[in-house]
């Protein structure tokens, strides 16, 4: 019997605010590398619930989804790990200065699109670039063009 090939759900935050949009500095891989805020779907989870989740969790702000920029399929050679992402837009309030970061974790950042190009060789993959191009392209679909959960 062969092994089912499962993709790695993951989701992501594109938050833009004045001209500049979140990120996060974080370990992977043993180097430092820049992300949006983004992290796995859990077990039962929504993908908007997810994506609130893993923003507050990682840059202590909390989002407020407002659209869906794309889906993304990409694949980690090192890894042979294939991921399926959802970019969510949305506004933010905070951060908590109470709240305390992933581990993972090093600094959070507002950057230009100027300022993130020229940190390309930091971009933990592909994504974090076209998720900005894509937003500020105007890519943006209504919330529910995603479907119901069923029980």
């Amino acid at each position: 019997m062969s092994e089912v090939w499962r993709p790695s759900v993951t989701v992501a935050a594109v938050i833009e605010r004045d001209g500049r949009f979140l990120l996060v500095e974080e370990i992977a891989d043993g180097r430092r590398v820049l992300n949006q805020p983004a992290g796995h779907l859990d077990p039962g989870e929504s993908l908007l619930d997810a994506c609130v989740r893993e923003t507050l969790e990682e840059t202590a702000h909390a989002l407020e989804p407002s659209a869906l920029v794309g889906i993304y399929r990409w694949r980690h050679a090192p890894s042979d790990t294939t991921f399926l992402r959802f970019a969510f837009a949305g506004s933010a309030s905070g951060p908590d200065p109470a709240r305390r970061l992933d581990k993972e974790i090093v600094a959070t950042h507002w950057l230009t699109p100027s300022e993130l190009a020229a940190r390309r060789a930091m971009h933990r993959s592909p994504l974090v670039a076209r998720c900005v191009a894509d937003y500020l392209a105007g890519a943006r679909f209504p919330l529910d063009v995603l479907s119901r959960e069923f029980a």
